[in-house]
């Protein structure tokens, strides 16, 4: 019994701690980095956060795409430019990036800790 115990406790710490890690093939970078990078037209920038989330505090350049509806607007997104993903902390955009990942996409940025830490 001990034994199962052990496995379910192991399990759920290694789910944990590769949910703190990047996906592989998306890059992450900070808010300074970005807004280095918010002057590249060449980019496209994604805010997967609730429409009311982004009417509240937005980035100019960023267009709305909620994460829920993120499949039904890929075809907006183009797959030859870089996709940058942010959200209010961080894990929405985590999950946006791995999800484009899965559907080609293969030059994606998630912004660490996101809109929490914009100023």
């Amino acid at each position: 019994m001990d034994y199962v115990f052990y496995v379910v406790v192991a399990l759920f710490t290694f789910f944990m701690v590769k949910q703190l890690f990047a996906a592989k093939g998306i890059r992450e970078i900070s808010t300074a980095i970005l807004k280095q990078e918010l002057k590249d037209r060449n980019k496209q920038y994604i805010d997967v956060r609730t429409p009311r989330e982004f009417r509240g505090n937005k980035i100019r350049g960023f267009i709305n795409i909620p994460l829920q509806h993120l499949d039904q607007n890929l075809s907006s997104l183009s797959k030859d430019k870089e996709v940058i993903v942010i959200c209010q902390s961080g894990m929405r955009s985590k999950a946006a990036c791995k999800h484009l990942k899965k559907k080609g996409f293969n030059r994606i940025t998630n912004v660490k800790r996101g809109m929490n830490a914009w100023k």
